[in-house]
């Protein structure tokens, strides 16, 4: 599984319509926000060496009366090297605001790497960095990009018993551009595998105010995945906030993975 995707958004009832359309472009930039998919709390563990794996996602936010919805979206993630991977992800951005037409295009690219530097024992856990930056590919005017380029620099734990597997951190972003702020962001996920074919999970995902005028917030999320072949999956996920700034998020995709066969 994989990123933390902090939500972002500037308080609607404070901002001009421009202002909060491009805070609002900025809830799930690039991904599902949108965090390792389908959660928002992402793991240390990168695609296998000369593996690759797809997602075909879309991801809803409501807040305040605004929406956000991106999708299609596609991510891409390869393992470049034993313990690393790179990743992408380019999305068609949706952004409206209660009484205001919709505003659709191109979004920001997200570009980053995951990196293990410690494998999982017997009685420790695995752990990894993924920073990523947010490339300004999105029209900000429109609201549909964040305008400048901005950073998100995490540490994950994870750690697996049986059929259980428990894993979360948390991290920085750093954003320059107009109206928004630097903020912290963390979350932890405990998901059970049920059978071959499903597994499902609960996360707690907390971040602190990433824009001028606006709060932190904390989301309760809830999903899993359905393994319909060994390498195709349908992901899974909905929530909402448990405190701070109200947010109703979902997540859905398709994920597809391959590569030569394992020694």
């Amino acid at each position: 599984m994989r990123p933390a995707v902090p939500l972002q958004r500037r308080d609607a009832r404070d901002a001009s319509h421009l202002d909060t359309l491009i805070a609002l472009a900025t809830v799930f930039p690039g991904q599902c926000v949108l965090a390792g998919p389908p959660f928002l709390t992402d793991d240390p563990e990168p695609v296998d060496y000369r593996h690759w794996e797809t997602y075909i996602f879309s991801t809803y936010d409501r807040s305040f009366g605004a929406t956000a919805i991106q999708g299609p979206a596609v991510e891409l993630n390869v393992g470049a090297a034993p313990n690393l991977q790179l990743h992408l992800v380019a999305t068609w951005a949706w952004d409206q605001l209660s009484g205001s037409s919709s505003q659709s295009g191109w979004g920001d690219v997200e570009l980053g790497f995951k990196y293990r530097f410690l494998q999982e024992s017997a009685d420790g856990p695995q752990m990894g960095i993924f920073p990523m930056v947010e490339l300004p590919t999105g029209n900000a005017s429109r609201g549909l990009g964040n305008g400048q380029a901005w950073f998100k620099i995490p540490l994950w734990i994870q750690k697996s018993w049986g059929p259980w597997t428990t894993y979360g951190g948390g991290g920085w972003g750093i954003n320059h551009a107009p109206g928004q702020r630097d903020y912290a962001f963390g979350g932890w996920l405990l998901q059970h595998d049920l059978s071959e074919k499903l597994t499902l999970g609960g996360e707690l995902f907390a971040q602190g105010a990433a824009a001028q005028g606006e709060r932190g917030f904390a989301v309760a999320n809830v999903g899993g995945f359905v393994n319909l072949t060994p390498g195709f999956s349908l992901l899974f996920s909905a929530g909402g906030s448990v405190r701070g700034e109200p947010h109703t998020v979902a997540y859905l995709g398709l994920y597809w993975t391959w590569g030569p066969p394992h020694p």
